[in-house]
C-alpha cells in the first residue's frame, strides 16, 4: 500500500473512529489496518491517534497530520478529475445511497447508458430509507430530495421532484372525489411513514401552505407499497410524480387537488465537505444531472 493509500486508510481511521468498520470497507483484515497506522505513526515519530473510553480521539500532532494529509489526497483526487476530463478515463468504485424506489424506476433502467460511456467505473447503491452519514459509512455520494439540512455536505442540485395526489377509478366511483385538501378528511388516505409517523401531506392553498395528516387502513416505509395499495383501490395518496406518471397515463390512476399542488421539490446530489470529487463521482453525478434534464418529471424548474 503506497503513502496516499494509507493517507486514506488514516483518514477513514480518524472519520469513523473504528478500525474494524475501515478494515471491511477496505478488504483487508483489522489487524493490518492498525499495523499499517502503526507504522505510519512510527515514521512520523508521533502518536495519532489516541483511544478513549468514548473510542478513538486525535492526538494534537493527529489533527495537524489529519489536515495536512486532507489537503494532500483532495489535490491527488483533483488531478484525477482534471485528467479524466482529458484522455484517461474514470475507474473505479462509487458508492451511492438512495431511496429504493426512486433508484430502481429511475437511475437503474438508464445504467447500460452510463456503463457504456465509462466501461471502468462501478456502481455500488447503498439503497435504504434511512438517512445516512456518508463519512461513517464510507459512501461517495447521496440523492436526496427535498431542503438540505447538513451543512457540512457540499451539494449539487440535478432535478425537481413534483408531488402528486392520486387514487383508482374504483375508489374514486365508491367514495367520490375530494374538491378540497380539507375534504381528505372523509376519505381513506395511504400515509407515507417517516420516523413511526404519517408525513403530513403538504398543499398549496390561495393564502400560503395547507398540510393534512393522512389517516387510513394502510400505511408504508415503503413508497411501492403505496402504489400498490392505491392501484388496488385502498384509498388516495399524495407522493412524487414520478411513481405514479405511466399509471396516470395509462388511466389506472386519476389525479387529484391538481390547483392545490405544492411547488416542487429540489433533488441534490451531496457528498463530504471535505473531499474533492474524484473523477469516477464527478461523471456519475453529471450523468443523473443529464438523465433528470430529460425527464419533464425531474428537471429542475
Amino acid at each position: 500500500m503506497d503513502r496516499i493509500d494509507v493517507m486514506r486508510l488514516f483518514l477513514r481511521v480518524a472519520d469513523t473512529g473504528n478500525f474494524s468498520k475501515v478494515a471491511r470497507e477496505s478488504a483487508i483484515s483489522q489487524p493490518t489496518v492498525s499495523k499499517l497506522i502503526a507504522g505510519l505513526e512510527l515514521k512520523l515519530g508521533a502518536q495519532l491517534l489516541r483511544r478513549t473510553s468514548r473510542g478513538l480521539n486525535l492526538t494534537d500532532a493527529g489533527q495537524d497530520f489529519y489536515e495536512a494529509a486532507t489537503e494532500i489526497v483532495q489535490s491527488v483526487d483533483d488531478v484525477e478529475a482534471r485528467v479524466g476530463k482529458g484522455e484517461a478515463s474514470p475507474a473505479g468504485l462509487v458508492r451511492v445511497a438512495l431511496s429504493p424506489a426512486f433508484g430502481r424506476m429511475q437511475i437503474v433502467p438508464r445504467l447500460p447508458e452510463f456503463f457504456a460511456r465509462y466501461p471502468d467505473v462501478s456502481v455500488d447503491f447503498d439503497v435504504s430509507q434511512r438517512y445516512v452519514n456518508l463519512v461513517e459509512d464510507g459512501l461517495d455520494l447521496a440523492i436526496r430530495m427535498g431542503t438540505l439540512s447538513d451543512s457540512t455536505l457540499m451539494a449539487r442540485r440535478i432535478g425537481s421532484m413534483a408531488y402528486m395526489t392520486v387514487a383508482a377509478p374504483a375508489y374514486l366511483e365508491r367514495a367520490g372525489v375530494p374538491q378540497t385538501p380539507d375534504e381528505l378528511k372523509d376519505h381513506r388516505c395511504i400515509a407515507f411513514m417517516a420516523k413511526d409517523a404519517p408525513r403530513p401531506w403538504q398543499f398549496q392553498g390561495a393564502s400560503g401552505p395547507v398540510e393534512y395528516v393522512p389517516q387510513g387502513p394502510l400505511r408504508s416505509n415503503d413508497a411501492e407499497y403505496i402504489r400498490a395499495g392505491v392501484l388496488a383501490g385502498l384509498g388516495i395518496a399524495h407522493n412524487a410524480g414520478w411513481l405514479y406518471a405511466r399509471d396516470v397515463d395509462e388511466g389506472r390512476l386519476v389525479p387529484l387537488l391538481q390547483g392545490y399542488a405544492p411547488a416542487p421539490f429540489p433533488i441534490h446530489a451531496v457528498w463530504p465537505g471535505s473531499r474533492r470529487l474524484p473523477a469516477k463521482t464527478r461523471v456519475f453525478i453529471e450523468f443523473l444531472a443529464e438523465l433528470f434534464a430529460e425527464n419533464p418529471l425531474l428537471k429542475i424548474r
